[in-house]
């Protein structure tokens, strides 16, 4: 099989800085009992990916040195003994919790890939549990799956997963231009439903309406864009991908109409108002998402194959180019996922 060693980024314990992201020689793993050796193609970055590397994610600076990335797809390069469901040749994508496989979050779904010690998708190669990897879609590029593991499926989880699922004619409000808001709005057109999305960049905003945005609100014109929101829908928002936080959160109270869901995802900005009051007349909910399991993932994938859908690259960089990845997903400039391309599949 070649050298037994390979190429990761790695964060070191106790990082606080993306400038402390090094390029490592490392051992090669190999599967065990119940795992897959997978030569990751693709990975991509998500504002998780900037929190860990900053030491301001959720738990704080980690405590070992380790691979970062929770989102990467691939090949099955080997398998270890006892793997019956995946073979060497699958084109996979790691699942974001290894242990979640379906129904509802619980607390043993265990930890994320990406934030070390738990493994992550930055390097040649990584050994996963054959239930934690799923097949992408057919469809797709190895760059365009890497999209989905985190950014898709929590798109998907907000707008299928709920007491009542997006169904033609709804109408979706989505917040500013990262790689949550764009598959949520490809899935959101694939359903027949209606898009009001907002950004604070008029380009952007063009961009937004060329992908099928319906309507568009730049929310420093207007301050007031969750009302404006609501007004443009009637009053009738079935659901909010709410990705940036409590600051937004009134404003998300205001658009949401009556039964409608306010699915809360970001933690971009964590100090706000966040009283629920508003929500009471309307009989609407607030439900807290957090990825979703590799059923989840696997809905996501027969969908995208289904509808052709797209995930928006903004660019790719290559593997040795992982700082300006990290650099370019943390400026104002992206629109949508930032992509590193490990080697050609």
């Amino acid at each position: 099989m070649g050298r037994d060693w390979m190429r990761a980024w790695q964060l070191p314990a106790g990082c606080t800085s993306v400038a402390q992201l090094t390029l490592a020689r490392v051992p090669r793993p190999t599967p065990g009992p119940g795992e897959v050796l997978v030569r990751v193609l693709a990975s991509s970055l998500n504002f998780r990916d900037q929190a860990i590397a900053t030491g301001r994610y959720i738990g704080g600076v980690i405590s070992a040195t380790g691979t970062p990335l929770s989102d990467g797809a691939g090949v099955v390069e080997a398998i270890g003994p006892d793997v019956r469901a995946v073979a060497a040749g699958d084109r996979v994508a790691g699942t974001f919790f290894q242990r979640w496989l379906d129904g509802p979050p619980t607390p043993a779904f265990g930890d994320a890939l990406g934030m070390p010690p738990a493994k992550g998708m930055l390097a040649e190669y990584v050994t996963l549990p054959e239930t934690g990897v799923v097949g992408i879609p057919q469809s797709l590029t190895f760059e365009e799956a890497a999209a989905l593991p985190c950014a898709g499926v929590t798109a998907w989880n907000a707008l299928m997963c709920g007491l009542r699922p997006l169904a033609p004619g709804n109408t979706v409000l989505l917040l500013g231009t990262g790689g949550v808001s764009l598959i949520a709005l490809a899935i959101a057109k694939a359903a027949g439903a209606r898009v009001i999305a907002t950004s604070s960049s008029e380009p952007k905003l063009a961009r937004l309406r060329s992908l099928g945005a319906d309507a568009t609100i730049n929310y420093v014109r207007e301050p007031d864009w969750g009302a404006r929101a609501a007004a443009i829908a009637g009053g009738s928002i079935s659901h909010v991908v709410e990705t940036v936080g409590p600051s937004t959160l009134a404003h998300s109270f205001q658009a949401v109409g009556f039964g409608g869901e306010i699915g809360l995802i970001g933690v971009l900005s964590l100090a706000g108002e966040t009283s629920p009051m508003a929500l009471l007349v309307k009989g609407a909910s607030l439900r807290g998402i957090f990825v979703g399991s590799a059923a989840m993932a696997v809905e996501l994938g027969a969908y995208v194959d289904r509808h052709r859908l797209k995930p928006f690259v903004d660019r790719v960089f290559d593997f040795e180019d992982a700082p300006a990845a990290y650099a370019y997903q943390g400026s104002p400039d992206h629109f949508g996922k930032v992509v590193i391309r490990h080697a050609a599949g």
